[in-house]
């Protein structure tokens, strides 16, 4: 057994011992895998793990084999969901080097969400070195900077393990990250997108979980994402939980319009809405490209309407797998509107396209990251 040396300041209970596997997949395996990778279908030949007991804290921090993990068919977090997770990627460089875009922000995302689940914190910089820890171990299977738009996908979470049925939260739990090469999320690339707006199935409420990112938020927009395929379109956009008619998220992404004049807007932070990462990078790019960027709540009827009269120009989604999406259609049940000019770029328009443009550029290492984003892993 070995361990991984890391640069954090993290306590010895979080010095990761490594567990290589006996049975790794073959460099042949690999590389079918990672010359065509799909989103979330493979995975790595290790995984981290730690666990936490309310006597002992964090302890037995390791690498080791990707496997299914075993839990008591009591544990806490089949019965009460209390479990959390994050998604960020892996960049391979032209160089060779291997680096994280803003870990410590989905290091603060996790945190703020194990407070909302009533999950122990875990440290930020034990939360970056896991991600080290692993992908120092399974640096193979980053695809190559060559291979377009891939990646290596890293899926941290927590799970509340604790075999009890009393409606508290766990004593036991466990925090684990795997990781899984990727490519886009949607096999169309950046193709546009259609989306149906429903107002009939709320996704989060104002004092719930909405701004965690747990897996009950996503179990409930599954309803929604399948009225949306049941009327002819990719994805759902949700409306608030209170009037019904404020924008909030699309799917699992957050939504940006943008108007004739270059300003967009995106729907405020309100308590029911992730933080997206990549939302707020988007905030930020958009401003250095000259962009006036509103943060403020805005109504359905104001995407409709300002579509008709062609203020709003184009719609795109953003977050850590899709990236950015352009969107190209919505749809309600009564109406249906075409987005933007479709002969242009394949229906991805300029400000779409450079706001893109500029975020895949700095995460791949091809500009400059004058505000540190970039965290090297390997």
């Amino acid at each position: 057994m070995r361990r991984v040396t890391a640069e954090t300041t993290v306590t010895e209970a979080w010095d990761f011992a490594v567990e290589l596997r006996s049975d790794p997949a073959t460099a042949e395996a690999r590389a079918k895998v990672l010359a065509k990778p799909s989103f979330g279908q493979s995975f790595t030949d290790h995984m981290v793990v730690a666990n936490w007991t309310a006597g002992r804290g964090w302890h037995d921090a390791r690498v080791t084999a990707y496997a299914p993990i075993r839990v008591s068919p009591a544990a806490a977090v089949l019965h009460y969901s209390q479990e959390i997770f994050e998604g960020l990627k892996a960049f391979r460089h032209a160089d060779g080097s291997v680096w994280a875009f803003r870990p410590d922000r989905n290091a603060a995302r996790f945190t703020a969400s194990a407070e909302r689940l009533a999950l122990p914190h875990v440290p930020e910089d034990a939360f970056v070195a896991a991600l080290r820890a692993l992908v120092t171990v399974d640096e193979p299977w980053v695809p190559s900077a060559e291979h377009g738009e891939t990646s290596l996908y890293l899926r941290p979470y927590m799970i509340a393990t604790e075999a009890a049925l009393s409606v508290r939260p766990a004593r036991e739990v466990l925090f684990g990250v795997i990781a899984s090469p990727a490519g886009p999320y949607f096999d169309t690339g950046p193709k546009p997108v259609s989306i149906w707006l429903t107002t009939s199935t709320i996704r989060a409420t104002p004092g719930g979980t909405g701004a965690a990112k747990c897996g009950g938020n996503y179990a409930a927009s599954l309803a929604g994402l399948a009225e949306a395929v049941a009327n002819g379109c990719e994805q759902v956009a949700f409306v608030d939980a209170v009037e019904h008619k404020w924008l909030e998220e699309i799917g699992s992404m957050n939504m940006f319009f943008v108007y004739a004049d270059g300003r967009i807007a995106t729907p405020e932070l309100s308590g029911s809405i992730l933080e997206g990462v990549t939302r707020a990078s988007v905030v930020d790019l958009a401003k250095d490209l000259g962009h006036t960027v509103e943060e403020r709540r805005i109504p359905a009827d104001e995407w409709k309407d300002g579509v008709r009269s062609g203020e709003i120009t184009e719609v795109f989604a953003s977050g850590t797998a899709a990236v950015i999406t352009p969107i190209g259609r919505v749809a309600w049940p009564d109406g249906d509107l075409t987005i933007g000019d479709h002969s242009v770029d394949h229906g991805v328009g300029p400000v779409t396209q450079s706001i893109r443009s500029a975020l895949l550029d700095l995460q791949y290492g091809r500009t400059p990251d004058p505000r540190g984003w970039l965290t090297r892993l390997a």
